[in-house]
């Protein structure tokens, strides 16, 4: 039987000027094309090889001994090598590219971007890509609490979240009370995971722990102090949005890191500002 979009042996039954023609066992009623210029030189009738089977635009079945970036059941990080009215071809390292149809993309597909992208198959056995991937990803992932780890964004619900592929392979979500500052479709993330859901899937965070936080948070106030000559109009007082909005991090993850600078004796609290001691 054949297997579009993935990787399989297949046997070599005949040959002529152009072409070796493959055979999937069980399934003689299929001619499967492999071009004689891109052959192993010494391959003969009888022998198995390796092959990716797809469809070319003229409906042939075809055969590549070149894994591409991407199978059906993973999911991959690929390139825009050029944008039409009806979608996107992507460079997945065969001598066809893959098309991303405009129904498929998720936000602003653009050429020279890197999006990452699964692999799917109409009911015409044609291969197409992806970007929703929420049904390619895995949960068996070998991250346990507190591990850090690196994603790719690949969706947004405003009443959740972040969409994360952490390893781009495994399901995560950065809910929303985890989101600070700008973050886009496509933006590969640095991430702790939170808790691992008991269905497997990471709830992540993009903020270290507690006592690590806090040093990290320390510094972006004390940056941003030296940065408006050495005073900066929050305190202890301030809303959550204006600290948010001028430090892209909690309020209360402020005020832990503002109680570390004080213990230090490196900022002074007014009325109205923190102000630089050193």
């Amino acid at each position: 039987m054949i297997e579009y979009g993935k990787m399989q042996e297949l046997k070599v039954v005949k040959t002529s000027q152009n072409w070796h023609i493959l055979n999937a066992k069980n399934d003689t009623q299929n001619s499967i094309l492999l071009p004689i210029s891109l052959a192993p030189k010494d391959i003969k009738i009888g022998d198995k090889i390796e092959v990716f089977v797809y469809k070319d635009t003229k409906e042939r079945i075809m055969a590549s001994i070149k894994k591409p970036k991407l199978v059906l059941g993973e999911t991959a990080a690929l390139t825009v090598v050029d944008t039409t009215e009806f979608g996107a071809f992507l460079d997945w390292g065969l001598e066809k590219d893959l098309l991303l149809p405009l129904k498929e993309q998720v936000g602003e597909v653009k050429k020279g971007g890197t999006y990452l992208v699964g692999l799917a198959l109409n009911n015409s056995h044609q291969l197409y890509a992806t970007m929703k991937i929420y049904d390619s990803l895995k949960i068996n992932s070998p991250y346990k609490e507190n591990d850090n780890a690196h994603g790719t964004v690949y969706n947004f619900n405003p009443e959740f979240g972040a969409f994360v592929a952490v390893d781009n392979q495994y399901h995560g979500m950065i809910p929303n009370k985890e989101l600070y500052g700008s973050i886009a479709i496509g933006d590969k993330v640095d991430v702790r995971i939170k808790k691992v859901r008991q269905d497997g899937k990471l709830e992540l965070s993009l903020r270290q722990e507690i006592a690590q936080q806090i040093e990290t948070d320390a510094r972006v106030i004390l940056e941003k102090l030296k940065a408006n000559g050495g005073v900066l109009k929050l305190n202890d007082s301030s809303s959550p949005e204006k600290i948010k909005s001028e430090l892209k991090m909690s309020k209360s993850a402020f005020k832990r890191a503002l109680g570390r600078l004080l213990k230090e004796g490196a900022v002074q609290i007014t009325d109205d500002a923190i102000r630089l001691m050193w």
